[in-house]
Protein backbone atom coordinates (compact mmCIF):
# COMPACT_ATOMS: atom_id res chain seq x y z
CA UNK A 1 0.00 0.00 0.00
CA UNK A 2 1.22 3.29 -1.11
CA UNK A 3 1.40 6.93 -0.59
CA UNK A 4 3.00 9.13 -3.08
CA UNK A 5 3.33 13.13 -3.98
CA UNK A 6 5.04 13.75 -6.55
CA UNK A 7 5.95 16.25 -9.64
CA UNK A 8 7.23 13.78 -11.54
CA UNK A 9 4.23 12.24 -14.57
CA UNK A 10 3.30 8.25 -14.06
CA UNK A 11 1.91 5.98 -16.18
CA UNK A 12 -1.55 4.46 -14.94
CA UNK A 13 -1.55 1.46 -16.45
CA UNK A 14 1.76 0.77 -14.66
CA UNK A 15 0.54 2.12 -11.22
CA UNK A 16 -2.67 -0.78 -12.24
CA UNK A 17 -0.08 -3.09 -12.98
CA UNK A 18 1.76 -3.26 -9.45
CA UNK A 19 -1.47 -2.93 -7.64
CA UNK A 20 -2.20 -6.54 -8.10
CA UNK A 21 1.73 -8.02 -9.29
CA UNK A 22 1.87 -10.81 -6.77
CA UNK A 23 -1.74 -10.52 -4.60
CA UNK A 24 -3.02 -13.89 -5.72
CA UNK A 25 -6.02 -12.79 -3.02
CA UNK A 26 -7.04 -10.09 -5.06
CA UNK A 27 -10.70 -10.51 -6.86
CA UNK A 28 -11.19 -7.13 -7.66
CA UNK A 29 -8.93 -3.95 -8.30
CA UNK A 30 -10.98 -0.79 -8.84
CA UNK A 31 -9.06 2.37 -9.90
CA UNK A 32 -9.58 6.15 -10.80
CA UNK A 33 -7.35 8.28 -12.86
CA UNK A 34 -8.48 12.06 -12.61
CA UNK A 35 -6.56 14.22 -15.63
CA UNK A 36 -5.97 18.04 -16.10
CA UNK A 37 -8.72 19.00 -18.66
CA UNK A 38 -9.17 21.65 -21.00
CA UNK A 39 -11.94 23.81 -19.68
CA UNK A 40 -13.53 24.90 -15.94
CA UNK A 41 -16.67 26.37 -15.47
CA UNK A 42 -16.30 27.64 -19.16
CA UNK A 43 -12.89 29.22 -18.94
CA UNK A 44 -10.30 27.55 -21.22
CA UNK A 45 -7.26 26.06 -19.29
CA UNK A 46 -3.85 26.06 -20.16
CA UNK A 47 -2.13 24.69 -17.17
CA UNK A 48 -2.68 23.57 -13.87
CA UNK A 49 -0.86 23.96 -10.75
CA UNK A 50 -0.83 22.09 -7.65
CA UNK A 51 0.65 23.31 -4.64
CA UNK A 52 0.76 21.55 -1.09
CA UNK A 53 2.38 20.96 2.28
CA UNK A 54 5.20 18.52 1.84
CA UNK A 55 4.40 16.04 4.55
CA UNK A 56 1.68 17.34 5.93
CA UNK A 57 -0.35 15.70 2.63
CA UNK A 58 1.06 12.45 2.92
CA UNK A 59 0.00 12.24 6.94
CA UNK A 60 -3.48 13.48 5.77
CA UNK A 61 -3.60 10.88 2.33
CA UNK A 62 -2.33 8.37 5.13
CA UNK A 63 -5.16 9.19 7.46
CA UNK A 64 -7.65 8.60 4.07
CA UNK A 65 -6.59 5.46 3.19
CA UNK A 66 -6.36 3.97 6.87
CA UNK A 67 -10.02 5.12 7.19
CA UNK A 68 -11.05 3.25 3.94
CA UNK A 69 -9.17 -0.32 5.25
CA UNK A 70 -11.15 0.07 8.60
CA UNK A 71 -14.01 0.44 6.79
CA UNK A 72 -13.64 -1.93 4.08
CA UNK A 73 -11.93 -5.40 3.94
CA UNK A 74 -9.25 -4.27 1.60
CA UNK A 75 -6.60 -5.83 0.33
CA UNK A 76 -4.89 -2.55 -0.45
CA UNK A 77 -5.38 1.05 -1.18
CA UNK A 78 -2.83 2.87 -3.20
CA UNK A 79 -3.05 6.94 -3.19
CA UNK A 80 -0.63 8.76 -6.03
CA UNK A 81 -1.03 12.31 -6.75
CA UNK A 82 0.89 15.09 -8.38
CA UNK A 83 1.73 18.63 -7.44
CA UNK A 84 3.59 21.41 -9.12
CA UNK A 85 3.14 22.82 -12.95
CA UNK A 86 0.73 20.04 -14.92
CA UNK A 87 -0.11 20.30 -18.79
CA UNK A 88 -3.65 19.40 -20.49
CA UNK A 89 -4.57 15.88 -20.09
CA UNK A 90 -1.84 14.56 -17.74
CA UNK A 91 -2.63 12.32 -14.98
CA UNK A 92 -3.03 14.15 -11.70
CA UNK A 93 -4.26 11.56 -9.47
CA UNK A 94 -4.64 7.65 -9.37
CA UNK A 95 -6.53 5.92 -6.76
CA UNK A 96 -6.77 1.89 -6.26
CA UNK A 97 -8.16 -0.12 -4.31
CA UNK A 98 -7.97 -4.02 -4.51
CA UNK A 99 -10.15 -6.41 -2.36
CA UNK A 100 -11.39 -9.99 -2.88
CA UNK A 101 -14.64 -9.18 -4.36
CA UNK A 102 -15.67 -5.51 -6.33
CA UNK A 103 -18.17 -4.14 -4.04
CA UNK A 104 -15.53 -3.27 -1.42
CA UNK A 105 -13.25 -2.15 -3.93
CA UNK A 106 -15.43 0.24 -5.62
CA UNK A 107 -17.09 1.98 -2.65
CA UNK A 108 -13.64 2.85 -0.70
CA UNK A 109 -12.14 4.18 -4.23
CA UNK A 110 -15.46 6.51 -4.06
CA UNK A 111 -14.55 7.35 -0.70
CA UNK A 112 -10.88 7.96 -0.65
CA UNK A 113 -11.53 10.44 -3.87
CA UNK A 114 -14.73 12.03 -2.02
CA UNK A 115 -12.01 12.66 1.11
CA UNK A 116 -9.33 13.57 -1.29
CA UNK A 117 -11.46 16.27 -2.87
CA UNK A 118 -12.61 17.59 0.82
CA UNK A 119 -10.11 16.85 3.05
CA UNK A 120 -6.50 16.57 1.83
CA UNK A 121 -4.63 19.91 1.54
CA UNK A 122 -4.21 20.50 -2.11
CA UNK A 123 -4.51 24.19 -3.75
CA UNK A 124 -5.40 24.20 -7.37
CA UNK A 125 -4.50 27.15 -9.52
CA UNK A 126 -5.57 27.44 -13.14
CA UNK A 127 -3.57 29.33 -15.84
CA UNK A 128 -6.37 30.10 -18.21
CA UNK A 129 -6.53 32.60 -20.96
CA UNK A 130 -7.65 35.23 -19.31
CA UNK A 131 -5.44 34.82 -15.91
CA UNK A 132 -5.00 32.99 -13.00
CA UNK A 133 -6.55 32.14 -10.35
CA UNK A 134 -6.95 29.74 -7.33
CA UNK A 135 -9.77 27.23 -7.72
CA UNK A 136 -12.72 27.02 -4.94
CA UNK A 137 -13.98 24.13 -3.49
CA UNK A 138 -17.27 22.42 -5.15
CA UNK A 139 -19.99 22.06 -3.04
CA UNK A 140 -20.53 18.91 -5.04
CA UNK A 141 -17.77 17.42 -3.21
CA UNK A 142 -18.37 18.61 -0.04
CA UNK A 143 -21.65 16.60 -0.51
CA UNK A 144 -20.31 13.99 -1.56
CA UNK A 145 -18.18 13.58 1.41
CA UNK A 146 -21.34 14.32 3.78
CA UNK A 147 -22.80 11.05 2.56
CA UNK A 148 -20.06 9.04 4.49
CA UNK A 149 -20.17 10.98 7.53
CA UNK A 150 -24.30 10.07 7.27
CA UNK A 151 -23.84 6.49 6.61
CA UNK A 152 -21.54 6.83 9.61
CA UNK A 153 -24.68 8.05 11.87
CA UNK A 154 -26.78 5.59 10.63
CA UNK A 155 -24.84 2.55 11.76
CA UNK A 156 -24.62 3.86 15.07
Amino acid sequence: MSIRVQTAPFDPGAELNAVHAGELGVGAVVTFTGYVRDINQDAAIEELFLEHFPGMTEKALAKIRDEALQRWPLIGAHILHRVGPLSLAEPIVFVATSSMHRSAAFAACEFIMDYLKTRAPFWKKEHTTTGSHWVDGRDSDTLAAARWEAADKETR
